[in-house]
């Protein structure tokens, strides 16, 4: 299982994120947040894989999120701009996800994120 959580500034946009990871079998939900500040701590305790991340957010964008994880996590970008796709695939991001989401691109942007960290989680068990 792919640990993910969902940070958004708007409660709406996280939820939709936690309902699409309960669907996907592979995916469990350590949490949707609005506070990028909490999400950090999550990611620096170790405690999630995968972050489905919004870019505009008045606290912390994405793109200081993501500077600030230093990699210690994947990184799905969701966002309503697609101006900011460019600085988070500069950032080494999985996937780019233009709001409004539906299941079938959040799943292919899933399986994308699957296939990248279920090798590095094997590794972690041999």
């Amino acid at each position: 299982m792919i640990r993910c959580l969902a940070v958004d500034d708007e409660s709406y946009a996280s939820d939709i994120i936690a309902t699409f990871i309960g669907k996907t079998p592979f995916l469990e939900l350590v949490g949707a947040t609005t506070n990028p500040f909490e999400a950090l701590a999550l990611v620096q305790e170790g405690k999630v894989d995968l972050v489905f991340l919004d870019i505009q957010m008045p606290e912390l964008t994405g793109i200081q999120f993501l500077k600030i994880c230093g990699g210690k996590c994947k990184v799905i970008l969701t966002t309503a701009y697609p101006e900011y796709a460019l600085d988070g695939f500069d950032l080494d991001v999985v996937d780019y996800l233009l709001k409004p989401i539906s299941y079938d691109r959040f799943y292919k942007a899933a399986i994308k994120a699957q296939q990248i960290i279920s090798p590095l989680q094997q590794e972690i068990v041999n």
